[in-house]
């Protein structure tokens, strides 16, 4: 069994050595970590965070969503595979991930369907399940929201009514807490060790041949990392895995590494009022019978029961127009759901009439606007593994297993189910040049 350093314990950790130091303990760094020291039993591997918990950060601020949705064998490999671990971890290891199967609704205009039907061919050719219905039967479904416009207001705004459902099955709500301490406890029984409240404040570089000549690294030298300095001291480590999120950019921007990242923001706002009971609680769409997590894409705004409160959480997804940049305390933008949501809001769900969020908060997602695909990148001495652009803890097993795998310099990861992937696909020098197509 492994060990977890007191999260209150400041003693130094100056001169320690590792096979493998593993930054970060959100959903990705957990999953690499379980399974580099699942392969490689003999191997010392630490995983170091900022804060004082398994998946404090970004992942603890995520919807907490899981979905196969995809239009690339890779990407649905990768989401799948992870989806079907996550049951595995629930159904047979017996953890509580509070996974709930109710799908994943998009609420479309006539012209936004229009544009998505061939993505959504090409999501069933790699094997996403995905149903349509009709504008009647939405209106069956959901009696909530309104569907025939016609106020002057609402032609003002631009605001285009609802005309199709399209529901993507094997998607649902998962307890993003539940997952990271599952993954913990399964790494600490392996031998795993975890050091909390130790943040990385620098990759160390140095050159492979060392001459003892103060200045070093020169630029003829040949560099690798070789751990990292921390708040504790310095951590020295065969190799150095860098799965810190948004915060990644901190320590690799420093040693010229692009991520092919950039942080933004996204805000959650958490309802509960029995005026939203119906809505909650709404039947048909699955055989959990509660209102399955919806994307109005005409307003950037997504809806997600949380099973577990019985509330409804409200998060906004926009994307051109809001900024990118790294906060360590992201907070809700004064005035976003009052003076912005709300109103458009209000068009679509008029059940939400002068009610205000019990609570909110803001995360920060890890942005790839090349292709959507994570990055898996080695570097001497070194892996990055993150840019998963809001899919972290959907990925995150896929992930982790192709982390090991190149650690262990194979050609290829074999996910769990079987499938396999190519390593390289999801690097930066040969990555594998495809792009989501499903863009709402």
């Amino acid at each position: 069994m492994g060990n977890i350093i007191d999260a209150n314990h400041h003693s130094s950790v100056n001169a320690m050595y590792l096979d493998i130091l593993v930054i970060g303990a959100g959903a990705i760094g957990l999953s690499s970590a379980l399974h580099l020291k699942r392969l490689n039993p003999e191997k010392s591997v630490m995983v170091v965070d900022m804060l004082g918990g398994p998946g404090q950060g970004n992942t603890a601020k995520c919807a907490g969503i899981f979905l196969n949705l995809a239009t690339t064998e890779l990407n649905f490999g990768l989401s799948d595979s992870t989806i079907d671990w996550f049951h595995h971890l629930q159904g047979d290891l017996g953890h509580n991930l509070g996974l709930t199967p109710y799908g994943y609704l998009y609420l479309l205009d006539k012209d936004r369907y229009e544009k998505v039907k061939k993505p959504i061919e090409e999501a069933r050719s790699v094997g996403v399940d995905i149903k349509t219905y009709e504008k009647n039967e939405v209106e069956r479904l959901l009696p909530d929201l309104a569907t025939r416009f016609g106020e002057e207001e609402t032609e003002l705004m631009g605001l285009k009514p609802v005309e199709v459902g399209v529901l993507t099955e094997k998607c649902g709500s998962i307890d993003a807490d539940g997952l990271t301490r599952s993954l913990e406890v399964e790494f600490l029984k392996l031998g795993g060790e975890v050091s909390y409240n130790t943040t990385a404040e620098s990759l160390i570089v140095k050159p492979r041949n060392e001459i003892g000549i103060e200045g070093e690294p020169f630029v003829w030298q040949d560099i690798h990392i070789t751990g990292a300095e921390t708040s504790k001291g310095e951590i020295q480590a065969g190799t150095t895995v860098v799965a810190a999120g948004t915060w990644s950019e901190r320590l690799l921007d420093p040693i010229g590494f692009d991520t092919l990242m950039r942080p933004k923001s996204r805000s959650i706002f958490v309802f509960k009022d029995p005026k939203l009971d119906r809505l909650r609680d709404t039947r048909g769409f699955s055989k959990v019978d509660l209102l399955p997590f919806t994307h109005i894409p005409e307003i950037s705004v997504y809806l997600k029961v949380e099973p577990s409160e019985g509330s409804i959480w409200l998060g906004c997804a926009d994307d051109f127009g809001r900024r990118y940049g790294l906060e360590d305390d992201p907070q809700p933008e004064r005035g976003l759901y009052e003076d912005d949501i709300y109103h458009a809001l209000m068009k679509y769900l008029p059940c939400f009439k002068d009610l205000r969020p019990l609570n909110s908060w803001t995360g920060q997602r890890a942005m790839n606007r090349l292709d959507k695909t994570p990055v898996i990148a080695p570097a001497p001495g070194m892996i990055y593994v993150g840019s998963a652009t809001g899919y972290g803890v959907t990925k995150c097993d896929a992930l982790g297993r192709t982390v090991a795998a190149a650690y262990a310099g194979e050609e290829e990861a074999e996910l769990y189910g079987g499938r396999r992937i190519r390593v390289a696909d999801i690097g930066i020098e040969n990555r594998k040049k495809v792009k989501e197509t499903f863009k709402v």
